[in-house]
């Protein structure tokens, strides 16, 4: 006898509604809970003035998601000014920060800056041979990556990226952590 295949929900149709579920308040303690790495996300928007414009922001929802392709996996908030470039360039880097690069990681953190051309004035980066995008020195490692998806999940895009590169211009350091709202350096 033939069974019949259930149908899989959409995405969609297994999100809780809105006002449903855990308080954003607790949730946030929650999640605060668990160390993350910390990251830069940098491209390089070249149609922004005559030179174009170099653009980062901290984030510590970055994750590996695959070896074979290599992907990974980064969330920003839906419509920040990262998503909104990403949205329309396809390749972007990724500077995993040492734990003395707290600095560079709070700068990136800062909201409503008007321009990230000062932020990175007085920092050591070369830039990406297959993104244009700023990579900084001293990270413990650096990727340049190409966007395969884009997936919308409540107030954030989970955007997945193919590594087209990956380099480690430090050999030694341990990594940012972010954990119960501060950054934090490994013991």
């Amino acid at each position: 006898m033939l069974q019949k295949t259930p149908t899989v929900p959409t995405v969609t149709d297994l999100a809780i509604p809105s006002g449903e579920g855990v308080s954003h308040d607790d949730f946030r303690a929650a999640m605060s809970r668990l160390a993350a790495g910390v990251v830069l996300v940098t491209a390089h928007d070249p149609t922004d003035g005559p030179d174009g414009e170099d653009v980062g922001m901290t984030a510590t929802s970055f994750l590996s998601v695959s070896l074979d392709p290599p992907l990974v996996l980064i969330s920003l908030r839906t419509g920040s000014r990262m998503d909104g470039l990403l949205t329309q360039l396809p390749v972007w880097g990724i500077s995993v920060l040492a734990e003395s690069q707290w600095h560079v990681a709070g700068r990136f953190a800062t909201k409503g800056r008007v321009s990230d051309r000062l932020l990175f004035a007085d920092l050591p980066y070369t830039r990406g041979e297959e993104s244009g995008a700023p990579l900084m020195g001293g990270a413990l490692a650096t990727l340049e990556c190409r966007t395969e998806n884009r997936v919308v999940a409540g107030d954030h895009t989970l955007v997945i990226g193919r590594v087209l590169t990956a380099g480690l211009p430090s050999e030694d350091g341990r990594s940012l952590t972010y954990f119960r709202g501060q950054y934090r350096r490994l013991a």
